[in-house]
């Protein structure tokens, strides 16, 4: 594929990643009538299932990294060349932004918005560490043994961990910035952000070295 190919699909699918998650979020908290718990069901059903089809419709053109944490990791394995990973980075962040902005704009929201939703604390940078290590193992698991399954595995792992992190599992640097950007369910303040992404950044390396000594293949003797 040629490289404008793959940054169109890495700014398309983190975009389009971007509105299921704001825009399921904020569905989920009109339905909900207050609930949380209903809200943030909702909220998981949908990124969870759109990962799944995301991955399923990009990954033959771009590797569907949607997220600077794996696209890090594939640079630091050798994976993917510095020139693509600058571009992917690029579209990433680029796409997260604009994805927030489609999902206000379908819910006659204000386009501009800053989020006041706190979430602080080093349980939360914990948690975050915890989902990204786990959503790298993920990958790098279900890759090397059935390929065919990453989509849903990543999709299932998501809806997990949702559920099983204190920090409803961002796991993803461009995901956490964008959301900063809207004062919906979904929202982080940006004052928050610095801990979510120390924790991803440091669950995406503990990820990419113990699970790249742990699936290593050994040389034939």
């Amino acid at each position: 594929m040629t490289a404008s190919r793959r940054f169109v699909s890495e700014l398309l699918g983190t975009a389009l990643l971007l509105a299921i998650v704001v825009g399921s979020g904020i569905m989920g908290e009109r339905l909900a009538g207050g609930n949380d718990a209903i809200a943030l069901l909702g909220n998981t059903l949908a990124t969870g299932a759109g990962l799944v089809v995301l991955i399923h419709v990009f990954g033959p053109v771009s590797g569907a990294h949607f997220n600077p944490a794996v696209t890090l990791v594939a640079l630091v394995r050798r994976d993917l060349g510095a020139d693509d990973a600058l571009r992917y980075l690029a579209a990433q962040f680029t796409g997260a932004v604009l994805g927030v902005w489609l999902a206000h704009a379908m819910f006659a929201e204000p386009l501009l918005q800053v989020s006041p939703k706190l979430r602080e604390g080093w349980p939360q940078g914990l948690a975050e560490a915890v989902a990204t290590f786990g959503l790298i193992g993920t990958i790098m698991g279900t890759v090397r043994s059935r390929p065919e399954f990453t989509p849903v595995a990543v999709g299932l792992y998501i809806t997990s961990a949702y559920w099983f992190t204190a920090s409803t599992s961002f796991a993803n640097p461009a995901v956490t910035l964008a959301r900063s950007l809207t004062a919906s369910f979904a929202g982080i303040a940006p004052q928050s952000v610095p801990m979510f992404l120390a924790g991803q950044v440091a669950g995406a390396a503990f990820g990419a070295v113990l699970f790249g000594w742990l699936l290593k293949e050994e040389n034939a003797r």
